[in-house]
């Protein structure tokens, strides 16, 4: 089934071609303007609102809660019914320490709030956290996928080995733009989009002279 979207695409290749394209765009705009900063690291409103901006030129539900049950494999993310409170609740965990930013992520993996797009705005929201509580980031380029998507699947009943990933590849260079363009390409290579890379895109903007009317994210 292939999501309605904004440019009426009703082929899926299609449509991932066209939303790896643009959404990779908007996360390469999000480092590059300085748009995270001012985000409150954390909370649920500041991932709806990476959220928003990353699929707003794609899809009408970007940054909203979704309304459907969704499964990936056998899993079965949080029921609609059940998801505003989870959020909530989310929202109040601690987030002082290593252990405790990696519990909060896992739950919000669980929680799943939006139709699509949820492991990429995830993950930077993640960085953001990382990036204001303990002064590092993950550097993702050095996160093997089949690694990671084992360790988050096997996460909500056991997270040691999602902590463990991660932590080994920690870093602060929390500034670098080279380590957060890797790390945006190594979090569209999890879900499948390998088509285009973060610095051909960002050279694609700089030779065409682009210019974006920048949404503050607020």
């Amino acid at each position: 089934m292939v999501l309605e979207n904004k440019f009426n695409i009703t082929n899926s290749a299609e449509l991932a071609k066209v939303e790896e394209k643009i959404s990779k765009t908007k996360a390469l705009e999000l480092f590059k303007k300085g748009l995270l900063n001012d985000l409150e690291a954390g909370t649920f409103d500041s991932l709806a609102k990476i959220h928003k901006y990353l699929f707003d030129e794609i899809y009408d539900f970007a940054g909203e809660i979704r309304n459907v049950n969704i499964a990936k494999g056998n899993f079965r993310f949080a029921p609609v019914i059940y998801l505003e409170t989870a959020l909530k609740n989310i929202d109040k965990m601690p987030q002082s320490t290593f252990d405790e930013i990696i519990e909060k992520y896992v739950e919000i993996n669980v929680a799943h709030p939006f139709r699509e797009g949820n492991g990429r705005s995830t993950r930077i929201w993640l960085d953001l956290i990382l990036k204001k509580q303990l002064g590092k980031v993950v550097d993702w380029s050095s996160v093997d996928k089949e690694d990671y998507l084992l360790a988050m699947e096997r996460s909500p009943i056991k997270d040691i080995e999602i902590k463990v990933l991660l932590k080994q590849a920690l870093t602060d260079k929390i500034n670098n733009r080279e380590v957060y363009m890797k790390g945006i390409d190594a979090s569209y290579h999890y879900e499948g989009y390998n088509i285009f890379k973060t610095e051909d895109l960002d050279w694609f903007l700089i030779k065409n002279g682009r210019s974006r009317r920048l949404r503050p994210l607020i």
